[in-house]
């Protein structure tokens, strides 16, 4: 991910959880600008500070960078419960998410 993709991203995330810039910035214990900076593009958080922003969105760095997942908190809860699952039971899954898949 290079830096200009890294605003809109956090912005997406961001908005997908339902908080106002202002809220996640406090919420992260930073100034009330903090979030509105990055996502305008005039700084990058520092590492320590992405992590705090990963854990308030609810996600794990490697799910931020995954641009191509717009519901990366659902996929994580989707696999984890995937995972319990029978050979039988996953190609189940897996046939009706085929056949879902299809239908778009």
């Amino acid at each position: 991910m290079y830096e200009e993709e890294f605003a809109p991203r956090l912005a997406e995330l961001r908005n997908k959880k339902g908080v106002s810039a202002r809220e996640m910035s406090l919420s992260i214990g930073q100034n009330a600008g903090y979030i509105n900076n990055i996502e305008s593009g005039k700084a990058l958080p520092s590492m320590s500070a992405f992590f705090f922003i990963c854990e308030f969105l609810g996600i794990t760095p490697r799910e931020f960078f995954e641009t191509d997942s717009v519901r990366p908190m659902l996929l994580r809860n989707l696999n984890d419960n995937l995972k319990k699952l029978d050979e039988t039971q996953l190609q189940c899954i897996a046939t009706i998410v085929e056949g879902l898949s299809h239908t778009h």
